[in-house]
Order: structure tokens, then C-alpha cells, then sequence
């Protein structure tokens, strides 16, 4: 069998992709795991940050719509490290949510995923060797008012990781679901604005008494803590933690 990296060998001769890494979580896996070593593939819609990000890394820039079954399948299959990071967001009563909002929604954050899994796996099991990391969220274990895609599908992605896990066992591929709480992203600065307005609170406020009601650690999470445990599972010592969900959420989902 082909061994994977450990903390102090990285990820030399590993290539990774990422989707939605022109920013925030996506942008912090980027760099963490070229840092350690990778040859990343950098996936995102805006073709300007996503250039910047891949030249910063000397990676790969991939302008993708990942809602497009064609422009999905066109992405690299020779990965060993795939990050499902892209999402999107809609804030709507379930009785009033738009159903192309929700379709285009499970598209691009369930679909995408199975797509990319589907397409990467033969390479992985291949090589006897890959790590899939889905960026899940408190939303695919807990859920929330007025976001029924974002929760239906996190949910999803939750199941999808499972069975990929289970699947790829016996060919050394481990599949895991990180995920967050509320993370300083411009998905999440773009909900603050909208709260503080639709509240008439100060945005600081929004976050306090809105946003991290539940997380006894009342701060928003850095981007760069996200990918660290998304390096973390890249690692031997993270050979036996395959199928679960890890929680970076200041204890939200506790309480």
C-alpha cells in the first residue's frame, strides 16, 4: 500500500483540489495544504481570485460553474486530496423558499460533490491512497429557521461522506465531514448585513446575540482553523477517522 503523509512528510506528490477556493475557507485549504507540500487545484466562479489564490500557490485557477453537470466533469480526476467547499446560501420561510433557489442550491452543494467523488475515486483507489474532506456544518447536524436548502443539503453532504467512507475503506481512501460554526467568511459578513438591517442592530450585535446565540465561545470562527483540521485529516495519523463528522464550532452544537 501507498503511504500517505504524515504531520512532519506533508503532502509532497499529493495533488488536492478545491472548490470555492478563491476565498475564505476554500482560500485558507489552499494555502494549508500547498503550504504542506501539494500541488492544489483551485475551483471556484470568479476567475480573478480564483488566478490570484492558484499564481500565490503556484497552483491551478479552474473558472467553474459547479452547478453544470459538463463543467464539472471536465475538472481534473487525478486527485488525491478533494476539498467540497463551495457553497451558496438563501435566507426564505420554507413556504415561501423559490424551488429553482433550492434545486440550484442542492446542485451545487450536493450534486457537485457526488460528481467530483465519482470522478476522483478511481484515481484514489488507484494509488491505494486519497483523503475527501467535505466543508459541512453545524446546519448538517442541527438545524435552522429559514434556511431549508442550506440545511438540506448540509444534511446530504453528511450522508454522501458516509458512504464514501465506508466505500472506499478497503482501497486507503478516508472520507471525513468537517464542520463549522459561524466562520468570519464573505458568505457570513454578506448574513451580518443583511441581519443588522433586517433587525436595526448594530452588526456587532448581529453577531453576539444573533449569529452565535448558542456557541458558548462567543467569537467567529478564522477561516485558517477550518483548514487546519482539513490538514489534520490529510495526515497518518488521521488513518482510522474516516466517516465522522468533526464540529469547529465553539460548542454550538453542545448546548
Amino acid at each position: 500500500m501507498t503511504s500517505g503523509p504524515d504531520h512532519n512528510d506533508g503532502l509532497r506528490g499529493r495533488t488536492a483540489l478545491v472548490t470555492g477556493g478563491a476565498s475564505g475557507i476554500g482560500r485558507a485549504c489552499v494555502l494549508a495544504l500547498a503550504g504542506a507540500g501539494a500541488e492544489v487545484h483551485v475551483v471556484d466562479r470568479s476567475g480573478d481570485a480564483a488566478e490570484e489564490v492558484a499564481a500565490s500557490v503556484g497552483g491551478h485557477a479552474h473558472v467553474v460553474d459547479l452547478a453544470d453537470q459538463a463543467s464539472v466533469d471536465a475538472l481534473p480526476a487525478e486527485v488525491d486530496v478533494l476539498v467540497n467547499n463551495a457553497g451558496i446560501q438563501h435566507v426564505a420561510p420554507l413556504h415561501e423558499f423559490p424551488v429553482e433557489r433550492f434545486d440550484l442550491i442542492q446542485r451545487v452543494m450536493v450534486t457537485a460533490p457526488f460528481l467530483l467523488m465519482r470522478r476522483c475515486l478511481p484515481h484514489m483507489y488507484a494509488r491505494e491512497w486519497g483523503r475527501i474532506v467535505n466543508i459541512s456544518s453545524v446546519h448538517g447536524l442541527r438545524a435552522s429557521a429559514y434556511k431549508a436548502a442550506y440545511v438540506a443539503a448540509k444534511h446530504a453532504v453528511e450522508g454522501l461522506s458516509k458512504v464514501a467512507a465506508v466505500e472506499g475503506a478497503p482501497h486507503g481512501v478516508t472520507s471525513n465531514c468537517v464542520s463549522p460554526g459561524y466562520v468570519r467568511t464573505p458568505l457570513v459578513e454578506a448574513q451580518i448585513a443583511d441581519q443588522a438591517a433586517a433587525h436595526g442592530i448594530d452588526p456587532d450585535e448581529v453577531v453576539e446575540q444573533v449569529l452565535l446565540d448558542r456557541a458558548p465561545i462567543r467569537r467567529l470562527i478564522a477561516p485558517e482553523d477550518v483548514a487546519d483540521l482539513v490538514l489534520w485529516l490529510c495526515g497518518r495519523h488521521a488513518a482510522h477517522v474516516t466517516g465522522a463528522s468533526l464540529p469547529v464550532d465553539g460548542g454550538w452544537t453542545a448546548n
